[in-house]
């Protein structure tokens, strides 16, 4: 039986996320108690084989505080007893969340007059830390919109159904914050900036001039076989260890041509090597 465990912040986007695995044809039960994963899982190989390989359920602070505590053991039971369970944990910094939760008015599940939002949302974090330290992929959700946020799932979670490893190659500029969710993070603003060609400001590292006047450069070739000796030396551990994603992240000063160039190249060659590979540029419009 294959398990998908959707959690994380409240206002991260875990809805969403179960929206999209319901898409991709997946049983989805939001708010399950985390005391009954066991006997759902159980009830849950009493169906029809293709039925039970697309199951997922989301867990969030509602929980009792000691069911939350448990969850490391529950989980170790659930795969004692040949559950192949994945968690997805989302996440968002804190001045995203307030602004969220302002725009939509909705009430904080653990906000009230004693407590404020503020407060509400490190309690909430302090309570889903037993999950969060257990993520398989870790989504940070800060710069994604509704549209972006469910085409990133319905990547890395449907390419996860036909293979062992998703790597995500993600550029990103360094002056918009570094992101929480890789595992890998390269910094390629000791490159030469295209951003100083007049003519080649306005485009990215997608265009052919921007790509034309990175390629070949001493530093740039160096940057590119050393990053991709390491990932070449290392993926194959990550796979060894069982691990479900990767997320190498690229950046330069303001995501916009170095990274992109880079994240691009480094991109299409580990296709060759690997059957999901996914590109993505956090501060391009997609």
């Amino acid at each position: 039986m294959k398990l998908i465990v959707i959690s994380g912040v409240s206002g991260s986007g875990k809805t969403t996320a179960l929206h999209v695995l319901e898409d991709l044809d997946h049983y989805c039960i939001d708010n399950l108690p985390v005391g009954l994963l066991p006997a759902f899982a159980e009830k849950m190989r009493l169906l029809p084989e293709g039925f039970r390989e697309r199951v997922a359920v989301g867990i969030d602070a509602r929980n009792p505080a000691s069911d939350l505590d448990s969850f490391p053991q529950i989980l170790e039971q659930l795969k004692a007893t040949g559950v192949d369970c994945q968690i997805l944990y989302l996440d968002a910094d804190d001045a995203i969340l307030l602004k969220r939760f302002s725009e939509t008015r909705r009430k904080h599940p653990l906000s009230g007059k004693q407590r404020a939002l503020a407060d509400a949302i490190q309690d909430e974090r302090l309570l889903l830390a037993p999950i969060a330290d257990r993520a398989d992929l870790y989504i940070d959700t800060s710069r994604s919109n509704i549209h972006q946020l469910r085409d990133l799932i319905r990547s890395r979670l449907g390419a996860r159904q036909q293979s062992t490893l998703s790597i995500l190659f993600l550029s990103f500029g360094f002056k918009h914050g570094v992101p929480m969710d890789a595992d890998y993070v390269f910094d390629a603003r000791c490159l030469p900036n295209p951003h100083w060609e007049p003519r080649l400001r306005a485009q990215s590292g997608r265009d052919a001039e921007v790509a034309a006047f990175l390629q070949g450069q001493e530093r740039v070739e160096r940057f590119v076989t050393q990053v991709g000796d390491f990932l070449r030396n290392w993926i194959p551990c990550f796979e060894a260890d069982n691990r479900n994603y990767l997320t190498i992240a690229i950046g330069c000063t303001g995501g916009q041509h170095r990274s992109v160039y880079l994240t691009e190249r480094l991109g299409q060659e580990f296709r060759q090597r690997y059957e999901n590979v996914l590109i993505r540029h956090r501060e391009l419009a997609q």
